[in-house]
Parts: structure tokens; C-alpha cells; sequence
């Protein structure tokens, strides 16, 4: 059960960052590979290159929830 309301909670505070103007570059790792598919077309471009900047100091659990998810990148 507290892994359903962390997981909500979660959901609930990253989701906000997407309504609010956004600067990437203050956002964890982890946080960026959790919102690929759900950032605004306008700001599509500045997310891809803050995310792909990260790619070389990636974690190996990183890299690959990051080629996981890069399908939705399009």
C-alpha cells in the first residue's frame, strides 16, 4: 500500500512539472527518463538535448529505463 501512495505522489509531483514553465537542467536524471512522452511539443526540443547531454553519466539501471522509454521521444 505505501508503495501505491509513494507511487501516486510521485506521479502527482512530476506531472506538475509539466504545467509549469520548465528549465530541465534542475531536474534529476531519473526524473527526466520518467516524464519522456509527457513534455509539451514546444518544449520538446530543450528536453531532448538537457536529456541527451545525460546520457554519458548515466547509471547502468539508468541507460536502461532511458532506452526503454525513447520510443516515446517521438
Amino acid at each position: 500500500m505505501t508503495k501505491i501512495i509513494i507511487s501516486l505522489f510521485l506521479t502527482l509531483f512530476l506531472n506538475s512539472f509539466l504545467y509549469a514553465g520548465e528549465n530541465y537542467s534542475e531536474m534529476s536524471t531519473q526524473e527526466l527518463i520518467s516524464i519522456i512522452g509527457y513534455v509539451k511539443k514546444d518544449e520538446s526540443d530543450t528536453f531532448k538535448k538537457e536529456l541527451e547531454s545525460r546520457v554519458a553519466s548515466m547509471s547502468a539501471s539508468e541507460k536502461e529505463s532511458y532506452v526503454k522509454n525513447l520510443h516515446k521521444l517521438k
